[in-house]
């Protein structure tokens, strides 16, 4: 099986749908019982940083992720359905985690 990150952003059109723990917590129980979840967590505050220049406060954008398990890519992707971010009209980047 291959592993997954998703990469939620605060770009939903309906914030208070995508910030509702409620619908966090029915989303991410379906996925801890489907097996395949790997674990996740909103993304607070930092620091974008580059040798040999300023440091500067991160941007905003991307708010939290969740790591999971899928078989296939397109797999990964219907485990959006009920991602409270995707739901709600925002952006949810899908990507495969390389093995090493």
């Amino acid at each position: 099986m291959n592993e997954y990150i998703f990469l939620m952003f605060g770009d939903a059109a309906d914030a208070g749908m995508a910030d509702d723990g409620a619908l966090w917590d029915a989303y991410i129980s379906r996925l801890q019982a489907s097996g395949q979840f790997d674990g996740g967590s909103a993304i607070g505050a930092g620091l974008r940083c580059r040798k040999g220049s300023d440091t500067q406060p991160a941007p905003p954008g991307c708010t939290g992720f969740i790591r999971l398990r899928a078989e296939s890519l397109a797999a990964a992707q219907a485990l959006l359905a009920g991602n409270p971010v995707y739901e709600a009209g925002g952006t949810v980047e899908v990507r495969e985690l390389p093995h090493t």
